[in-house]
């Protein structure tokens, strides 16, 4: 037994003395810590790879290398889910580069870091205004960007995630009878959030709060609205029915906030 246990010994210290010492980051050129970083993030190792970006920024600060890191700092952070550092990693990029070729990524990763963490509608919708904002500024800073078709998708997808929210309180309060609540609910959808698929409920659901506070000529307006641009949906079918079954039909009545949209409507302002 205890000549085993010397001769393990012997073999850790042969192997302690055959292994190269790590070369401190601080002795490493920019070069060679980028292209080691490089290494690491196409073998996964996105955490690692980040944080020796951020050496060469750190040890490198005015030298092109250290532009490249930053960019490619702030995607290894991003692939590996810390969302928050990415941001830092692309906000200090746009800080310092605002014109250059790699701004429009930078400032669409800030955007995809918000949007990947969308949560369903049940839950807070902070991250997915968030997402609005920083997906918006995308498209209007980098219209000619590669990354606009993505980002327009993302934001209309991102916008009927917000109006599905409205829509959930909404029901909620209707189901209840706090109408002017649930109005004010279906009133957002409407007016910000008219692109997306939730409109025609909305309006639909604005029909049914109206003729509940008996304001008829509020929900016959929103009919109108209704059959001026979803005639064909369900909903425009129900509203109508609705309407009828009250002697009501779907026009432009009275000198409300729907009456407005109406009328921008007609002119061709809205939708």
């Amino acid at each position: 037994m205890r000549q085993f246990i010397v001769s393990f010994v012997c073999l850790l210290a042969l192997v302690a003395c055959n292994r190269t010492p790590e070369v401190p980051v601080e002795s490493r050129s920019a070069q060679e810590l980028f292209l080691t970083a490089e290494r690491q993030l196409q073998q996964g190792q996105t955490v690692r790879a980040a944080g020796l970006f951020d050496e060469v920024e750190r040890l490198y600060p005015f030298s092109e290398w250290a532009k490249r890191s930053i960019i490619m700092s702030a995607y290894a952070y991003y692939e590996s889910q810390r969302f928050e550092q990415a941001r830092n990693s692309a906000e200090r990029y746009l800080d310092f580069y605002p014109a250059d070729d790699d701004a429009a990524y930078a400032q669409y990763l800030i955007a995809l870091s918000y949007y990947d963490q969308i949560v369903d509608v049940s839950r807070d919708q902070a991250l997915t205004f968030d997402a609005v904002q920083a997906l918006r500024e995308t498209i209007e800073r980098y219209p000619d960007s590669e990354y606009t078709k993505s980002a327009e998708l993302k934001f209309a997808l991102a916008l009927d995630h917000l109006a599905g929210k409205e829509m959930e309180i909404g029901r909620y309060y209707l189901k209840r009878g706090h109408y002017t609540s649930a109005i004010n609910r279906f009133r957002v959808v409407v007016q910000e959030f008219q692109t997306t698929q939730h409109t025609p409920e909305a309006l639909h659901r604005l029909i049914e709060s109206y003729l509940s506070l008996g304001l008829p000529d509020e929900a016959q307006t929103a009919g109108a609205l209704l059959g001026y641009n979803y005639q064909g949906s369900v909903w425009y079918e129900d509203s109508f029915a609705l309407l009828t079954s009250q002697g009501l039909e779907a026009r432009d009545s009275g000198q409300g906030w729907l009456s407005r949209v109406y009328r921008q409507v007609i002119q061709g302002k809205w939708l």
